[in-house]
């Protein structure tokens, strides 16, 4: 690989000496208007060579901007690269006339807009790749204040996923072997439980019953894309301590019949939207079935990030999801130090069971779908909600996020698909007996 990017480097710099290109000025003083210009240029090559070496100069170029800059260079892309309006109406005309498969081919390409392929050959320049999904990290930043910016943000999702389709992507195990550059990142991108220091990560990865796996991309040089950890146990964890607590003692991984996916992160804010989790779980079952064949429960331990703003909304309002006295057992929830006694703990855990159990079957948004992210992630992917565990995160996170409650998506291989069809097609929210009946309302 050095030796490729070698050669590609040094075709880079003949194109320009060749073609008499002017590399940006190292300091990056390039206008975001040259730039623009750069990109009109980029368009009209034809020649690869020089292509490769004027996209890197692009890409360089934007990189060395500040942001307003940048943001201004994102919108000439957005505003500026659209259809060739002529080209378009021409094949319009065209099928209207002949509406066949060629005239249907041509109105199909004259449609594409420009920005599409100034992607495509940027993507071209060595380490494009990496430079496009910063790009669009940069884009996902802006698209709130400027609005334009979602038809050049569709282009990406467009090419993007296609460029980061399962097939191209590889999954790794990551140990305490792993070159150090990776796992520092592993540090870096924990997005779920934060690992402290790399005693902690020795702890989460060394251990003969824990794992980790992450799906990189070729074109990505030792940058996870996303990454699960695992716990092997003896039985389905109603709580995250025992996991990731110091100091406990670990199980022969022959003897586990429980893997417990615990954490997933996502590592590459610029692939936001682009889904690889599903393949992950689904190609990490498959491994560890394979190397631990007396494994028979595939679960989550997951967290429920919007259960304490839902019913901080439900506590205030008369919707019928809380009945009177739940609602005056959850006043405890005001107080600060409300599991200090552990009665009333107790008393307002088992009613925020009850609550969290309605909130997955019952809370939607306008689409029909869970309000919980997490829940429509794992049942998008063919897993059943198992079980609700209140006071399973004790953190300072858990405690905000969904006053410590967590649950257990259950991955039952011979009923995945069952399961993702019920979701996919009818919406459905594939959910044990027992979380169903801990749903219901006795007055």
């Amino acid at each position: 690989m050095t030796f490729v990017a070698d050669l590609l480097a040094n075709v880079s710099r003949r194109s320009r000496e060749l073609i008499g290109w002017r590399a940006a000025d190292p300091r990056g003083m390039r206008t975001p208007a040259e730039i623009a210009g750069l990109a009109r240029t980029l368009l009209s090559q034809r020649g690869e060579a020089s292509g490769v070496a004027l996209a890197r100069d692009i890409l360089d170029s934007y990189r060395a901007l500040d942001a307003d800059g940048r943001t201004a260079v994102l919108m000439q892309f957005a505003e500026a690269f659209g259809a060739d309006r002529a080209k378009l109406e021409a094949a319009i005309a065209a099928y209207q006339a002949d509406p066949g498969p060629a005239a249907a081919a041509q109105l199909h390409d004259a449609a594409e807009p420009r920005r599409q392929e100034l992607i495509r050959r940027l993507n071209l320049a060595l380490g494009g790749t990496q430079d496009l999904v910063h790009l669009r990290e940069d884009l996902l930043e802006r698209i709130g204040a400027h609005p334009g910016l979602k038809l050049l943000d569709a282009d990406l999702v467009h090419l993007l996923s296609s460029w980061f389709n399962r097939g191209f992507l590889v999954v790794k195990r990551i140990d305490w072997s792993t070159p150090a550059n990776i796992l520092e990142k592993i540090i870096r991108y924990e997005a779920v439980h934060e690992i402290r220091d790399w005693d902690e990560l020795r702890r989460r990865l060394e251990p003969e019953d824990r794992r980790c796996y992450a799906f990189f991309h070729p074109q990505l040089d030792d940058e996870p894309l996303i990454f699960v950890e695992v716990a092997l146990t003896a039985d389905i964890p109603a709580a995250i301590a025992p996991l990731i607590a110091e100091g406990g003692t670990a199980m022969p991984a022959e003897e586990a019949r429980v893997a417990v996916f615990y954490s997933i992160s996502n590592c590459q804010k610029g692939l936001s939207g682009i889904s690889f989790g599903s393949f992950l779980i689904k190609q990490v079952v498959a491994e560890l079935k394979r190397e631990l064949p007396r494994l028979t429960t595939f679960v989550t331990l997951s967290p429920v990030p919007g259960l304490a703003a839902w019913l901080k909304k439900e506590r205030r309002t008369e919707t019928g999801f809380l009945l009177d006295d739940e609602r005056t057992i959850l006043a405890a929830l005001d107080e600060p130090d409300w599991r200090a006694d552990p009665a009333r703990a107790a008393r307002a855990d088992r009613v925020l069971a009850r609550a969290a159990a309605r909130y997955f079957l019952t809370a939607k948004t306008s689409g029909n779908r869970p309000l919980d992210p997490v829940a429509r992630f794992h049942l998008g992917n063919g897993a059943r909600l198992e079980r609700v565990n209140p006071g399973a995160d004790l953190s300072d996170q858990g405690l905000a996020q969904s006053h410590g409650v967590m649950v257990n998506y259950l991955y039952d291989l011979a009923r995945i698909e069952d399961n993702h069809e019920a979701y996919a097609g009818r919406r459905e929210v594939v959910a044990s007996p027992a979380v169903k009946k801990l749903s219901e309302r006795k007055g």
